[in-house]
């Protein structure tokens, strides 16, 4: 089985993840560990490319990020696509209250040498996502709708009530979730 989450900064796609990796037995992959290098250096285009390539091939995977321009590399190898479409309030609430809990020290989804961080253009990043990136990553995730399993998320209710079903239905779960719009 092939897992991808996206969604806003602060939505808990890795978290998630995570929690998801425990009850699947599935192995999980936080894109961000990948493409930043230590002292947050970014990896380039065409490495970035390769590196997701050899992801997706991969026999079963759980990958969180979004990375808007690699998207189809993902949702071409995926059977269930996941999207975190929470309120802005709750997504920047999140990164500021991250920010803090992990302030000079690298979280579990980040490669080593890359310390929690927040500046003014990812908080305005995560505010705007909706309205800057919601519509195109729809309008993706509507070209795959008869071939894999899309589940929006839009509330953190939603997310415990999956993950309830999860433990109870296990890989099961998906194959009867269709074009979902939880």
């Amino acid at each position: 089985m092939k897992i991808m989450i996206i969604g806003s900064g602060g939505s808990g796609k890795s978290t998630f993840a995570r929690q998801l990796s425990s009850i699947l037995g599935l192995p999980v992959h936080h894109l961000d560990a990948y493409y930043y290098k230590p002292g947050w250096v970014p990896t380039p285009k065409q490495e970035w490319d390769e590196i997701q390539k050899r992801l997706v091939a991969q026999k079963e995977w759980i990958i969180d990020g979004n990375y808007g321009r690699t998207l189809p590399i993902r949702m071409n190898a995926a059977d269930v696509i996941i999207y975190f479409d929470l309120s802005r309030w709750i997504t920047t609430y999140r990164v500021i209250k991250r920010r803090v809990q992990y302030n000079g020290i690298t979280r579990p989804d980040l490669n080593e040498g890359c310390p929690e961080r927040l500046d003014w253009a990812f908080l305005k990043w995560v505010w705007n996502f909706k309205k800057t990136s919601r519509t195109g990553i729809m309008e993706k995730m509507d070209a795959y709708k008869d071939g894999k399993a899309i589940i929006v998320i839009r509330t953190t209710k939603q997310v415990k009530g999956l993950i309830k079903q999860l433990k109870l239905e296990g890989r099961s779960y998906f194959n009867n979730v269709g074009h979902s719009q939880q």
